[in-house]
C-alpha cells in the first residue's frame, strides 16, 4: 500500500498544475477504438462461422456421412428437430444434438 502511494505522490508532483482537458469523447475514444477492433478480429468471425454452422445443419439429410466434434463418424439415418439418429456400425445407432455435427463428409451433388 506504501508503494501505491509512493507513486501517486510522484505522479501529482511530476504533474503540478496539470488539469485534465478535452471531453468525454476524447477519454472514451480508446475504449470505443479496442471494441470495434474486438468485434472485427473476434466477434463478427464467430459470428459468421456458427451461421455457416447452421445452414450445415439445417441440410443434413438420410445417408449423408458425418463427423461429430467428438471424432466419431457415422451416416445420418434420421433427422429430427432438435437431435439426429447417426449409425456408427452395424445395429449400433446413436442420437446425437445437431451442434456436435462437426463436418459432413459426403459431398454436395451436383445439379445439372
Amino acid at each position: 500500500m506504501m508503494i501505491f502511494s509512493a507513486f501517486l505522490n510522484f505522479f501529482h508532483q511530476a504533474q503540478p498544475g496539470a488539469r485534465p482537458q478535452g471531453s468525454i469523447l476524447t477519454a472514451m475514444f480508446p475504449f470505443i477504438l479496442v471494441f470495434v477492433i474486438f468485434y472485427f478480429l473476434l466477434i463478427r468471425p464467430q459470428r459468421v462461422k456458427q451461421k455457416k454452422h447452421r445452414e450445415m445443419v439445417e441440410q443434413l439429410k438420410s445417408g449423408d456421412k458425418i463427423v461429430t466434434s467428438g471424432g466419431i463418424y457415422g451416416t445420418v439415418m434420421g433427422v429430427q428437430k432438435d437431435r439426429i439418429e447417426v449409425k456408427i456400425a452395424s445395429n449400433v445407432k446413436i442420437d446425437i444434438t445437431k451442434n456436435s455435427v462437426a463436418a459432413i463428409l459426403t459431398p454436395p451433388k451436383q445439379v445439372k
